[in-house]
Formats: C-alpha cells, sequence, structure tokens
C-alpha cells in the first residue's frame, strides 16, 4: 500500500537544510513583509528597483512562496468574552461587546487569511555531479548553499527585508501545514491573570496650584471734562459741523 511520504521529495532535513530523495537540497528562507500600499510614490519606486536588482545579480534560481492559511480566532473571542465578563465599567463593557460584534461580523463576512512569505533556495542534483558518498554530497550542499542565503539576505535587508533561515522544527512544522491543510489558530492568551484585565477610572487629579485672586476693577472715576478729554493721548473727539 503506498504511504503519504513515498510521494515526498523529501529524504532527511539536517542542520536546517532539506535533503531531497533525488540527490539534491535546498534551503528556505522566511520573509518579512512590508505594506506597499502605505508607502509614498518614491518609496514604491525605490523598493521596485532594489528589487529587480536583486533578481538581476542572482546566478541561481530562487522560488519564491506564499503560503495562505485561513485564521481561526475563536480563542480571541473567548477572551473578549470573559474580558466583558469581569468589566464593572458599564461603558467599557458596551465598548467590548461592541468590538466583539465587529471582529465576528468582519469574520464571517471575509476570509480573515494570514500569509506568509518564504524563498527557497533550490540545489539541483546535476549542480552537485556525480558524489557517491553522502557525507561528501552533505557537505557540498551546505558549501554551496550557505553563501547563496547571505547573498539574499544581503539584497533584501537593501529592500528592507528581513529572511531568516527556517530551522528543522520550523521546516517540519512548514511542512506538515502544507500536506494537511488545517486551519491556523492563533491563540491570543493574556500574559497576566484575566481578574487583572479589569480597567478602572481614575477620577481626574484635582490641581493643588493656588487660583490666583481675582483682578481688582477700579470703580468708575467721574467723567472727564472737554478740556481734559482734548489732552487725553487715546481719544479722538470729532470735529462738530459748525467749526
Amino acid at each position: 500500500m503506498n504511504t503519504t511520504q513515498e510521494h515526498i521529495t523529501i529524504a532527511d532535513v539536517q542542520d536546517n537544510i532539506i535533503l531531497l530523495k533525488d540527490g539534491g537540497g535546498a534551503l528556505i528562507l522566511k520573509v518579512s513583509a512590508v505594506n506597499f500600499s502605505l508607502l509614498s510614490d518614491r518609496e514604491q519606486i525605490g523598493i521596485i528597483g532594489s528589487f529587480a536588482q536583486m533578481l538581476n545579480s542572482l546566478s541561481f534560481s530562487i522560488q519564491i512562496v506564499i503560503f495562505s492559511q485561513r485564521l481561526n480566532i475563536s480563542s480571541y473571542l473567548n477572551l473578549l468574552d470573559t474580558a466583558q465578563k469581569i468589566q464593572t465599567n458599564p461603558l467599557l463593557s458596551k465598548l467590548i461587546s461592541e468590538y466583539r460584534q465587529f471582529i465576528q461580523s468582519t469574520i464571517k463576512d471575509n476570509d480573515v487569511l494570514d500569509k506568509q512569505f518564504y524563498i527557497v533556495i533550490p540545489l539541483f542534483k546535476l549542480e552537485l555531479g556525480l558524489t557517491t558518498n553522502k557525507e561528501i554530497l552533505y557537505q557540498k550542499i551546505k558549501t554551496i548553499l550557505l553563501p547563496r542565503r547571505d547573498q539574499i539576505g544581503r539584497q533584501l535587508a537593501r529592500v528592507g527585508l528581513e529572511a531568516t533561515q527556517l530551522t528543522g522544527p520550523k521546516l517540519i512544522e512548514l511542512f506538515y501545514n502544507i500536506y494537511n491543510n488545517q486551519v491556523l489558530e492563533k491563540v491570543y492568551a493574556p500574559k497576566t491573570d484575566p481578574a487583572k484585565m479589569e480597567v478602572k477610572l481614575n477620577p481626574p487629579a484635582t490641581s493643588n496650584v493656588v487660583p490666583s485672586p481675582a483682578p481688582i476693577i477700579p470703580q468708575s472715576t467721574p467723567q472727564m471734562t472737554t478740556q481734559q478729554a482734548r489732552n487725553h493721548p487715546f481719544v479722538v473727539e470729532e470735529l462738530s459741523d459748525n467749526v
């Protein structure tokens, strides 16, 4: 009876390097993402030019893989329910309830996906030549792939992206998710006790500054005579028509 492993081209994983059944190898880098639409036109042109320069500088083949998984955030909704139950402030409790309804309606109307970006650096059997010893073959694969990994890492850093090589457990987890195609559930567990999640609004602090006394308004002085008004520098007296 045929098993799933017979259809998988991976033979083994050693020192974070994938060994293939046909004698080749591969190395996988996880690349960070950038929100391209939020950048200015000049920044977008700069990123496109740097990425094109990286592709033109390569003397070997690479594979760009985008892996998407549907998210199940039921644990996050349960966390919101817990926060609402222990909330004593009615206004904050209402805001949490409205936020939970918004998240639930968004997930119901749209498929929330988690996208991961990877760059695969393959090494084909024809590039290695004839090698009978498996240990020598592994050392040859490692000697060729590691400089290519460093080159791609430097080129992506110029674009503003960070490339990290997947380790053995991460590689196994990645291939398991690819072949099983399960829904990814992200757990948003609080770092503190849920009982301490209550938000308390403190009354506004009173200032210790002594208010300044009210200004003393002088009493009205007797009206000035016509002669005094004429000599006052800030009074403009209109001339009568009889003058």
